[in-house]
Formats: structure tokens, C-alpha cells, sequence
């Protein structure tokens, strides 16, 4: 806000080559290079192929720009600018987000406090950083990961909540001994209303408010003292909101939604291995 109050000012798009030596040099002076943020911005639309191929731009051109909160003036002024004296469209929006600290401290080399994410899902699995991050961290905002958070989060939610759920009924589907008809889910509104705002962790906390009262349903209603037609009207109803569950998680949690799709989506249901198995 500061920045746009005290006015736009123009800003220089080339350096001192006796500075910066590995610059790409300016087009008819030998003695500037091209300031690297005015170089890097273009590839946004370099990549697509313009100016020479057209058609592919403007399949793709405007576009949505992801960027942390320490390019916000790159993105939002230096590049829109370039776009708009080159009478180019500006781009469509730009979600800025906050950053990851860990244990209340800002990722450092100095500090040696970074968290090497492959390591991280070879311990867990992929859905399951794919999980926290998406449901544990404010999209805009700051957040905090600790590996306490983290296994707090994965047992509390992942193996207590969605893979008991999913456990317990296809036990029950099993040893009914019924067949059951699968019917095409459709999305939660209010998910595809949090993924249009970006708010990522609150269609995650949605999802998991089915998944918490389904849950609650089965301790409620104890299916396994129920018999017959009202055994089986009782887990049709689950099976249908657990395949729902599953096609809602489809843009977060790929791998674990297609297991749960595979495993609910044929008539006779068996039992599968934990989708996420407790941590000691």
C-alpha cells in the first residue's frame, strides 16, 4: 500500500555490465545488461511461445500467477506494467502466499532448520505432506510446521479420522455379505467455493467435517447390531457419502482418493490395508 501511495515511479530495466558480468546484455549497448526481474517476468509468456506462436499464448495468456509474498512487487507492478506498455493483457489474478516457518523460526542455511521435502514423504507418503500442507497451512498468511504438528495432524486426522472411517465401513460392507450399487458423487459446493478463493485449508476443514460426522453417524447408529434391509440401507448411505468423501479429496489427496474409489466403487466391498497406518 505504501509502495503504490507514494506514487509509481519508473524503473530502470538494465544494470551496469561491469557489475553484473553474467547479465545478457542490452540490444545496442554493450555496456548495460538487462535487469534480471524484467528478463525473468517474460517467461511467463516467452514459454508459451510469444510473439511468435500466437495461438498457443492465447490458449493459455491471461493467466493465474502464484508467487510468494516477497515478489509481490515484482508481480503485481513490474510485470503488469511490462505487460501494459507492451499492450499485452494484464494477468487475471495473483495469489500471493505466506511463508513456511518451522518451529517459529524462518527457514535459514545458517540455521540449518530446512526441511528437505523428499525425505519427508519417504517417511510418511506423499498424501500425507500433501495433507498438511494443504489443510495445516493459511494460504496467505505465515504458518508453522513442526514434525509434532505434523504426526499430531496425520494420526489425529489422517489414520483416526479418514482411514478409520474407511476401515470400519468396508468391514462391516464385507461382512454383510451384501452387493452394493455405486452412484457417480458430485462435488461439495462449499469446496469448490474455498478452492475459487484459494482458501485450500478450508476445503480441507469441509471435507473433514463429513468425514467427523460420518464417524459420528456409526458410533450413533452401531450398524454392526443391525440386520437385513436395514443393515443394508444403513451402509448403502455410508458407502455413498464415503465415495463422495473420496471424489472431493480427488484434487488434494490423488493417491488416497483413487484406493477408497477402487475399493467402494465395485458391488462387493472387501477390506484393504490402512490407508494410513498409526504412527508409534
Amino acid at each position: 500500500k505504501t509502495f503504490v501511495a507514494d506514487g509509481l515511479q519508473d524503473f530502470s530495466i538494465s544494470r551496469l555490465k561491469k557489475k553484473m558480468p553474467w547479465g545478457i546484455d542490452v540490444p545496442g549497448d554493450s555496456e548495460q545488461v538487462m535487469y534480471v526481474w524484467f528478463d525473468a517476468l517474460i517467461n511467463y509468456i516467452s514459454t508459451l511461445g510469444w510473439p511468435e506462436n500466437k495461438e498457443n499464448y492465447e490458449n493459455f495468456w491471461p493467466g493465474i500467477q502464484i508467487a510468494g509474498k516477497d515478489n509481490l512487487r515484482q508481480q503485481t507492478a513490474i510485470w503488469q506494467a511490462m505487460l501494459l506498455a507492451a499492450g499485452l493483457p494484464s494477468s487475471k489474478q495473483i495469489f500471493i502466499h505466506g511463508f513456511i516457518n518451522v518451529d517459529g523460526q524462518k527457514i535459514s542455511k545458517s540455521l540449518g532448520n530446512a526441511i528437505n521435502p523428499i525425505e519427508l514423504v519417504g517417511k510418511y507418503g506423499t498424501d500425507a505432506v500433501r495433507y498438511f500442507i494443504l489443510a495445516k497451512l493459511n494460504p496467505y498468511e505465515d504458518s508453522d510446521f513442526t514434525y509434532q504438528k505434523f504426526e499430531e495432524a496425520y494420526n489425529s486426522d489422517l489414520a483416526n479420522g479418514l482411514g478409520n472411517l474407511v476401515a470400519r465401513v468396508a468391514k462391516l460392507a464385507e461382512n454383510s455379505g451384501f452387493e452394493f450399487e455405486f452412484s457417480k458423487p458430485s462435488h461439495y459446493e462449499r469446496v469448490v467455493d474455498q478452492i475459487n478463493s484459494y482458501r485450500f485449508d478450508l476445503a480441507m476443514y469441509a471435507i473433514w467435517a463429513r468425514i467427523m460426522v460420518l464417524n459420528q453417524e456409526i458410533n450413533t447408529e452401531e450398524p454392526w447390531k443391525k440386520e437385513g434391509e436395514e443393515l443394508k440401507e444403513s451402509l448403502s448411505h455410508m458407502i455413498s457419502e464415503i465415495n463422495k468423501i473420496a471424489y472431493n479429496l480427488k484434487p488434494f489427496l490423488p493417491e488416497t482418493a483413487e484406493k477408497i474409489e477402487k475399493q467402494f466403487s465395485r458391488p462387493k466391498i472387501k477390506s484393504a490395508e490402512s490407508l494410513f497406518p498409526r504412527l508409534k
